[in-house]
């Protein structure tokens, strides 16, 4: 019933079942390239069951079930329950078509189902793409971690998505690990300090880690080293997605080194930015290359339509935002800014500071060194944080003088300004005592269970706020937190975690800006505190957002501390940092994009420029633009302003109503199990059982899972594992409800262990235990054989599926048959039907439930001569359905060949001498490679392959 087949004809796609060296396998990849077919394989004959392997048709021999030849099985199971098991195991285990325009399953998460969130998926998913290629440039806020895990979801779903690597920040690797499994059931190892220790245990010092972990999340800090930079150029993924990716465009930088090497070894790349670029075009035709290198000419030079198909880019009051995120992101309450009278010795510390190194009479202020302008500002900025600040910048300022007159003037007027400073601690300070009125004021104190972010830049003022918060309060040590980033990336993990639970100590949270990007500290806090302010639009905005974005359902507050010296020339300059407060609320609103306001896009030249407003070099107005300024501009930030105004013609992508044979996935996850332990009881099971049980009432499931499925479990997050134990016990939500109140309650510190990991994990329909059922069902069956049932059909019926591949294994489109012969004495005559789905086997065969089984077909056998005649006409009716899809594959590798024969033209033209020529040569290879892997993804061969035998319901 099989036969061994030359490289030549070859016929193998994800889903068929091939013997290699005397074993059954199940394709789960298929690549054909210049040396043959490599094929990615899982076990189902009992020695080699559950085993993943590689094998290339050039060393091994592969035999592949011939459809023609399938042998029919009558199936003798109460209510055809084999029959339907083993036909919802193919159909979960056959990837959806790339070019399918729906969302599959990632609506089915537990994630809220926005429409500015699916159109990030639509556009990712663009069948005009031949691959996925993103920038997702939303605002601070918008939940680009959610709009990532819908995209993985449904490239998982379509197949490509078993490889998947995620870099990103290290302070947010658990956050974002635990977003994507909590959600969306993907599993991904932490690779951060703790994680890269356990996994050295379990590996040789010379084993690639990347080829253990097929999903692994990794800080693009330890990424970039060069020992895991060797392991990377050699290794290819299904997707990568890179996290603050604005971090990447400074060409020659590691960061940078380190996109280049991923970008090309990945068939989907999604950048994610809240900042895609820095205010130079340059910077942001780097992003663009990473994603598609022939978006940008030769010349360095992008149009706005290339942009536009690559990049999405929203904001809190976008039209289409502001009509969905409603109670589910409360509107940000009016600001506080509270100027602070200063204590007598803080004044006398700014007068000091105004009158000798800001603005002396003279001109000249004491320091020595090289850039007179920029040193009494460090101190003014360092006063403004906070005397232990001050004390710091002084001491290390007094530690570099030598013994040189000016050196011995500056070190005079230094000591001079650290003792009026140093009486600054002896009193209530001004700011100090301001905080902890505000903190009183808003509610947080021994009775209370509020609690509030206050951030400064400075670790000496965290410090000292974090010893004199406490007695100040009426709190304990453990109620005042900080955060800052000399803390190992565990340690940071912890704080911010525990910040997050309902159950937590911490009432203050006293951080660095180490916790301004990517942190998420909303779920149970809506006051944050600048207690110095950035001078930085940028730093604020970031700032506002760990707790203004998604999710925050009451309005968040924020508040500002301004110290208001009686010295007239200091207290001015300080104005300046209130309007900018002011100038960051207003951009906000209108435009979602303060960088724009200044066209810096770099914290370090913000405050540079702020620097020389508050000296007089320069005035505010002349550094930081109007609203209307930015739209109506020449450059980059007009350019954004710009696509906004632009439509989008990227498709909507509708959700797909449910396809499959059971009502919920829990069911049928049920069925399998009672399939494979002999129907196991619900009751608690003798040593050595499932134990599966299903709470009905309380929509959980509870299995102990067999040694099989722990192997699968063991890719799970690391903390999950440890606190869950979930390799002793799983315990399934089986709705969304409850998936939902579990992730709740989690937040609540009623998780497993009080962590933020839900007890109960969501049984969502990519959930590893369901894959691993589907893998159990599909041996019900033996090598190329069918079942046959029987159904309210007038004649035999012969159910087949047809697929179109591309040349790298991966399912380009999908369509079912059934073949009806009226007459089973003549095969001959038959009747062809194409389905695009199998809904009618609910309703007209014996899989609609509860439908009992009358007993085993007689003589299935007899059926045999329908399959090879079933397989032909199926075929043929099939081709003109595959045909056109793959005419319509064939159009758009077209479309990506002349822009790429456009982009060898144009360099073609230019003048190109030294440095330039080589970086054109270089952007020459990488075309080269995107063309050869662009003619990997063209259509190449379809596939048929029968799935049921149905015959009427009196035959015997």
């Amino acid at each position: 019933m099989t036969s061994a087949h030359s490289r030549a004809d070859l016929n193998v796609a994800p889903g068929s079942i091939v013997v290699i060296r005397d074993e059954e396998w199940l394709v789960t990849a298929a690549e054909q390239g210049s040396d043959g077919w490599l094929l990615r394989v899982r076990g189902l004959s009992e020695l080699v069951a559950d085993t993943t392997a590689t094998f290339y048709d050039s060393l091994d021999t592969i035999t592949v079930q011939d459809p023609a030849e399938a042998e029919i099985v009558a199936d003798g199971s109460s209510g055809y329950r084999d029959s339907r098991l083993w036909l919802e195991a193919l159909l979960r285990k056959t990837p959806f078509p790339y070019g399918d325009q729906t969302l599959t399953v990632s609506t089915r998460m537990l994630a809220d189902s926005l429409g500015y969130q699916r159109a990030a998926v639509a556009k990712a998913l663009d069948p005009r793409l031949i691959r996925p290629r993103i920038l997702l440039a939303d605002a601070v806020g918008l939940g680009k971690t959610l709009e990532i895990g819908m995209i993985l979801s449904e490239l998982v779903r379509r197949g490509r998505g078993e490889r998947i690597l995620i870099v990103t920040p290290r302070h947010v690797l658990e956050q974002m690990q635990h977003e994507l499994w909590c959600r969306f059931a993907l599993p991904f190892v932490r690779l951060d300090s703790a994680g890269i220790q356990k996994v050295r245990q379990k590996l040789p010092a010379t084993r690639n880690p990347f080829t253990y972990y097929k999903r692994a999340i990794i800080s693009i800090d330890t990424l970039k080293s060069p020992r895991y930079k060797a392991h990377l150029e050699r290794q290819y993924w299904d997707a990568v997605v890179i996290d603050e990716s604005h971090n990447l465009t400074n060409t020659g930088t590691q960061n940078n080194e380190l996109a280049r090497v991923l970008a090309p070894n990945t068939e989907a790349l999604i950048l994610a930015s809240a900042t895609p670029h820095n205010g130079r075009e340059e910077s942001f035709a780097e992003l663009l290359r990473l994603l598609d290198p022939t978006a940008v000419a030769a010349d360095g030079s992008f149009e706005k339509a290339d942009v536009q198909s690559l990049l999405i880019r929203r904001h809190r009051h976008h039209d289409e935002v502001a009509a969905e995120v409603g109670s589910d992101w409360a509107e940000r309450a009016e600001p506080v800014h509270r100027l602070v009278q200063p204590s007598d010795a803080e004044d006398a510390v700014a007068r000091e500071l105004a009158q000798v190194w800001l603005h002396p009479p003279n001109g000249s202020s004491p320091y020595s060194g090289e850039i007179k302008a920029l040193f009494p500002w460090t101190l003014a900025k360092a006063f403004l944080s906070s005397p232990a600040a001050l004390r710091e910048s002084i001491d290390q300022r007094r530690a570099k003088l030598t013994g040189s007159p000016a050196a011995r003037l500056e070190l005079s007027s230094l000591t001079t300004l650290s003792d009026l400073n140093d009486k600054a601690f002896t009193e209530a300070a001004g700011k100090q005592a301001a905080l902890v009125q505000r903190l009183t004021e808003i509610g947080v104190g021994p009775a209370s269970d509020l609690r509030a972010v206050v951030f400064a830049e400075r670790i000496a003022t965290l410090k000292w706020l974090t010893e004199l918060l406490p007695s100040a309060l009426g709190l304990r040590p453990e109620h005042v937190v900080m955060l800052h980033g000399g803390l190992s990336d565990v340690e940071q993990q912890e704080i911010v975690d525990s910040f997050k639970l309902a159950t937590s100590p911490i009432r203050v949270l006293v951080t660095g800006d180490v916790a301004s990007e990517g942190v998420n500290l909303h779920a149970q806090c809506h006051h944050l505190i600048h207690y110095d302010i950035p001078w930085s639009l940028i730093r604020i905005e970031q700032r506002n957002g760990r707790i203004d974005r998604y999710g925050q359902r009451r309005p968040p507050v924020i508040s500002s501390l301004i110290l208001e010296p009686s010295d007239p020339a200091f207290s001015g300059d300080l104005r300046v940092l209130s309007r900018l407060l002011e100038k960051e609320n207003q951009a906000h609103s209108a435009l979602g994009d303060v960088a724009s306001l200044m066209g810096r896009h770099s914290v370090g030249e913000e405050e540079s420029a702020i620097r020389d407003v508050l000296a007089r070099k320069t005035t505010l107005d002349e550094q930081v633009r109007s609203i209307e300024e930015v739209r109506d501009g020449d450059d980059i930030d007009a350019f954004f302003a710009q696509l906004d105004l632009l439509d989008d013609d990227t498709p909507e992508l509708p959700e797909l109503p449910r396809q499959s044979l059971y009502p919920d996935d829990v069911t049928f996850l049920d069925e399998a199990l009672r399939a494979a332990f002999d129907d196991v009881p619900h009751a608690e099971p003798a040593a050595g059982g499932i134990g599966w049980t299903v709470h009905a009432n309380h929509g959980v499931a509870e299995l102990i899972p067999p040694r099989d499925l722990r192997r699968r479990l063991n890719q799970l997050p690391q903390n999950y594992l440890e606190h869950g134990r979930v390799l002793e016990r799983l315990k399934l939500a089986t709705t969304p409800q409850v998936g939902d109140a579990q992730l709740r309650a989690a937040k609540q510190g009623k998780g497993v262990d009080n962590t933020t990991w839900p007890e109960a994990h969501f049984l969502g329909p990519l959930h590893p235990v369901l894959d691993w059922a589907s893998d159990r069902a599909l041996s019900a069956l033996g090598r190329n054989q069918v079942f046959a049932i029987r159904g309210s059909l007038a004649a035999p019926t012969v159910l087949l599926m047809g697929t179109l591949m591309n040349r790298r294994g991966q399912l380009v489109s999908r369509v079912f048959a059934t073949v009806t012969f009226p007459s089973p004495a003549n095969p001959s005559f038959s009747l062809v039907e194409t389905h695009q789905d199998l809904g009618f086997l609910l309703t007209d065969t014996g899989l609609r439930p509860g439908t009992p089984n009358p007993g085993l077909l007689e003589d299935a056998a007899a059926l045999r001569p329908l399959i090879p005649r079933a397989v032909e006409q199926a075929a043929q009716a099939m081709r003109l359905v595959l045909d056109q899809q793959e005419s319509s594959a064939t159009e758009r590798l077209a479309a990506w060949r002349a822009r790429a024969d456009r982009w060898y033209a144009a360099a073609d033209q230019l003048e190109l001498f030294g440095s330039r020529k080589s970086k054109v040569d270089k952007l020459s290879h990488r075309i080269a490679e995107e063309q050869r892997l662009a003619e990997s993804l063209a259509p190449t061969q379809q596939l048929v392959r029968p799935l049921l035998v149905i015959v009427p319901e009196n035959d015997r």
